[in-house]
């Protein structure tokens, strides 16, 4: 590519491997999820057709969905 800069993770100290387009995906949409517990919005914004793909792609665990279940009194 002609003009393009050089990435900035490595000057700033960050592992380029470690802090990519993908990882900064993924923490959004971890973040968005933990701040709303709404899975379904998170599934509509990654694009996902099937909530399974969500729910691996987030790592959400068994531990994680008692610890949401719990937080709501009926």
């Amino acid at each position: 590519m002609v003009g393009a800069k050089p990435p900035l993770r490595p000057s700033i100290g960050l592992d380029p491997a470690k802090f990519g387009t993908h990882s900064l995906r993924r923490t959004k949409a971890v973040l968005i999820y933990r701040r709303t517990g709404n899975l379904r919005a998170v599934q509509l914004l990654l694009g996902h057709s099937k909530i399974e793909r969500t729910v691996r792609y987030l790592g959400i665990e068994v531990d994680d969905a008692i610890e949401i279940a719990e937080k709501i009194d009926i």
